[in-house]
């Protein structure tokens, strides 16, 4: 997947140091990464790592202070006002006053969209989370997976071709995640959306992705790119099988060269 043209995300030499009352702190450092259109790529690494912070750098949501970043072949700050990605958080972050159809609305109507095209692509989105029959239901009367669908749907909404996702699975139950990360895959092949996706956990980097990207801690580099060489279309036996394990082992590896045990 890798050389695919035009690049949807290209960041080169990327860093960014925080200003803290303690002193700087070293976030990001020297990043080179590409990813093509259509990628599903997967950030892991220990806590503090970076990942988020690299995502955030995509959105537009912190501003680096070294290299270069471009999205859709605009400065980052281009594509946030051009709306050209989705973001989803950790928690869903959704209105309780709100409907769930009214939450999916609100980018909507920040857009200023007519009534009959919120109408539309808020009943396609919620459609491709599986959420049809839910429109009337607010937040709290749904599980928390239902709840992260929503926010997915809220994403979607933009019908941008970027999905930034960080960690959105990560305070869901082990039977809850298996059926969205299923469920975000069948998604993916659906829309051929190009995905970030932030995890913690090795098995869901390595079934979502199609690449993988591991990153060091303090500060965060790019350790490893890893590709996958599973095939698109993944039941969830497929974690069960040598290639799947193989490539788990060297994620795993790669996790454990890049950290040192001795901070």
């Amino acid at each position: 997947m890798t050389g695919i043209s035009p690049a949807v995300v290209a960041a080169s030499k990327l860093g960014l140091t925080f200003q803290t009352n303690d002193g700087p702190v070293q976030a990001l450092s020297n990043v080179d990464l590409t990813i093509g259109k259509g990628e599903f790529v997967s950030f892991i690494g220990p806590s503090g790592c970076g990942k988020t912070t690299l995502l955030r750098v995509i959105a537009d949501l912190e501003k680096p202070t070294s290299g270069t970043i471009s999205v859709n072949g605009m400065t980052a700050e281009q594509a946030r006002e051009k709306r050209a990605y989705g973001y989803v958080f950790q928690a869903a972050a959704l209105f309780p006053w709100r409907t769930i159809e009214r939450n999916v609305a609100l980018p909507l109507e920040i857009m200023g969209l007519s009534n009959a095209e919120q109408a539309e692509r808020i009943k396609r989105t919620l459609d491709l989370v599986n959420l049809s029959g839910f429109e009337k239901k607010y937040p709290w009367q749904l599980s928390g997976g239902m709840q992260q669908r929503a926010s997915i749907a809220r994403a979607l909404a933009f019908d941008a071709d970027l999905l930034l996702m960080d960690e959105p699975f990560g305070a869901l139950d082990e039977i809850v995640r298996d059926h969205l990360n299923e469920q975000l895959l069948q998604l993916w092949a659906r829309t051929n959306k190009t995905i970030c996706f932030v995890t913690h956990s090795i098995p869901e980097a390595v079934y979502l992705s199609t690449r993988i990207v591991v990153m060091s801690p303090r500060p965060g580099r790019v350790s490893d790119i890893i590709e996958s060489t599973l095939p698109k279309e993944r039941p969830l036996d497929i974690r069960e099988t040598p290639e799947f394990l193989a490539i788990a082992a060297r994620v795993r590896d790669g996790l454990r060269a890049g950290h040192s045990y001795d901070d």
